[in-house]
């Protein structure tokens, strides 16, 4: 079992930044595949950024390359997507996620994660 526990949402303007965390606990996620998801109102749940956790390899959605930056610590069991240059597309619940997979480079559809996080809400003003 692996618990995930997101934070660090909230309200932005245009063109400003947020830091979002996912906080892991539980049965050891060292060989997953960690990602981040977004879901709009009226839209599926679409990946945003992902990293194998045990090679520190990234992956990310096209629109959010070269704004977005996901990260790992290790110390302190925690995942991070650093948000700059937030548009109002960017608007979305997000969801913290875990794939006990780590084969792949990759994991890019909501199927494929066994754990999430209850979401944190990001909403970005024009």
């Amino acid at each position: 079992q692996v618990q995930l526990v997101e934070s660090g949402g909230g309200l932005v303007q245009a063109g400003g930044s947020l830091r979002l965390s996912c906080a892991a606990s539980g049965r050891t996620y060292h060989n997953y595949f960690m990602g981040w998801f977004r879901q709009a109102p009226g839209k599926e749940r679409e990946f945003v950024a992902g990293v194998r956790w045990k090679d520190d390899i990234t992956y990310y959605l096209d629109s959010v390359k070269g704004r977005f930056t996901i990260s790992r610590d290790n110390a302190k069991n925690m995942l991070y997507l650093q948000m700059n240059s937030l548009k109002p597309e960017d608007t979305a619940v997000y969801y913290c996620a875990a794939n006990g997979n780590s084969g792949s480079l990759y994991y890019t559809h909501q199927d494929e994660y066994d754990y999430w996080g209850q979401g944190t809400q990001v909403t970005v003003s024009s």
